[in-house]
């Protein structure tokens, strides 16, 4: 079966509208730890009830991966959803934070979508046809210096158990760019990197809920997508988006 790219923006959009209820009202929504680790709140829960509802109704031939209700049914071409990626920026009524839907079949990501309800920006890509921002094709930025570079990194919640946590390999890289940002969005940073705003983002210990549908936006807007070592693919604990033109600069402070 075909999957209109048009039904799913409106699916996507509507847990939008599902996310927005919540964050409007946020005295009323509470934060609770699922581990010592990750938060979760009842916009998370509610968000991803309707996608997988809605998704698993529309397309039964797929199964569904969900951050709260993990896996269900088949497997192999399955739908991989975080229903609100940043929910600890989320909770604190800041707008970096996303809604992040793709599609996996026979272990390759055919289409991702990224929706930010706050910003009300739009993010998707299918498999070899390009990557949009709100129905407008974007590209990776022309940078080529990794001194003027602008760079993006996420610290996931509490790895202080970590031997290797980060902490010196943003201390490495930050001294050797120009800017550097901390979003909260793993699904958003890689989707900044396909929009040009930033020209290199990395972070270690995700999941591939967190971006699967972002590294593939990245990729069909023309970056690379490595580890910390460039190779290619699409990696959760250690992801490396650029635009190409600074990978093997920053790859050196890895």
């Amino acid at each position: 079966m075909s999957i209109s790219l048009a039904e799913l923006e409106s699916v996507v959009r509507e847990a939008g509208t599902i996310a927005l209820s919540y964050f409007k009202d946020l005295k009323n929504v509470g934060l609770d730890k699922k581990s010592p680790r990750d938060f979760v709140t009842a916009a998370d829960i509610a968000v991803e009830a309707f996608l997988k509802k809605t998704l698993t109704a529309s397309y039964p031939e797929f199964g569904f991966w969900g951050e709260e209700s993990g896996q269900s049914a088949s497997q192999t071409n399955r739908w991989i959803v975080d229903p609100i990626d940043g929910t600890h920026s989320f909770s604190r009524g800041q707008y970096f934070w996303s809604i992040s839907v793709a599609l996996e079949l026979n272990n390759e990501i055919v289409i991702g979508a990224v929706y930010a309800p706050a910003l009300n920006d739009y993010y998707c890509a299918e498999l070899g046809k390009g990557a949009f921002k709100n129905s407008v094709a974007i590209q990776v930025s022309e940078e080529s210096n990794l001194e003027d570079a602008m760079v993006a990194t996420g610290f996931a919640c509490l790895r202080s158990y970590l031997t290797n946590n980060n902490l010196t390999r943003f201390g490495r890289i930050a001294q050797h760019t120009t800017g550097q940002r901390r979003f909260g969005s793993a699904a958003m940073d890689l989707c900044l990197v396909a929009d040009g705003q930033v020209d290199a983002f990395w972070e270690q210990e995700l999941n591939l809920y967190d971006v699967a549908a972002g590294a593939l936006i990245a990729k069909e807007a023309g970056a690379t997508v490595t580890d910390f070592n460039g190779n290619e693919g699409i990696f959760p604990k250690q992801i490396l988006a650029t635009n190409g033109k600074i990978l093997s600069q920053i790859l050196v402070f890895m």
